[in-house]
């Protein structure tokens, strides 16, 4: 079991962050020939990115559900994430062309990506009794009253930390 920060933190980065969202949808169940191949895919990316954290992925987090698999990932920067979908000795580029090869516009299985480009000071977090995750998990987990109690001072909307309720001690 992960181990439980107990209290309030929040992440702690610099600069810009991108918020990638990729993922696949089954459509058809009986079609194995179709979708294993795209599932199994993304394991070798991912494996890719996290021995070479120089390529920009900070980390990312599996959500299942259903008939679709929603991977977030956190970038360094688009540069970045984009270097690495485009780039030949990168495992991205195969697995798309065998993606577009296979299965085309057929409809067996789908795939999605969203992409968000966080400016710097423009994203904030709260992790409650959690362990790290998401963002923190990404980048750097820290306790909120590091870098304020008030989710608008955080973000730098107050220039006095006001939080909403009582921050019990």
């Amino acid at each position: 079991m992960a181990h439980v920060n107990p209290g309030r933190f929040t992440a702690e980065h610099d600069g810009e962050v991108v918020v990638f969202l990729i993922g696949m949808r089954v459509n058809r169940l009986r079609r194995l020939r179709r979708w294993v191949p795209t599932a199994r895919a993304m394991g070798p990316m991912l494996k890719e990115l996290m021995a070479h954290p120089d390529k920009g992925m900070l980390g990312f987090e599996v959500f299942p559900r259903g008939r679709t698999i929603l991977l977030v990932q956190y970038w360094r920067s688009f540069d970045a994430l984009e270097r690495f979908a485009r780039d030949a000795d990168d495992p991205h580029l195969g697995a798309w062309r065998e993606f577009n090869r296979r299965v085309g516009t057929g409809g067996d299985v789908g795939i999605f990506h969203e992409t968000y480009v966080v400016p710097a000071g423009a994203s904030e977090s709260i992790y409650n009794n959690m362990p790290a995750f998401g963002l923190a998990k990404a980048t750097a987990s820290v306790e909120v009253a590091r870098k304020g109690q008030a989710a608008r001072f955080r973000m730098g909307r107050a220039e006095i930390d006001e939080p909403a309720e009582p921050v019990p001690a």
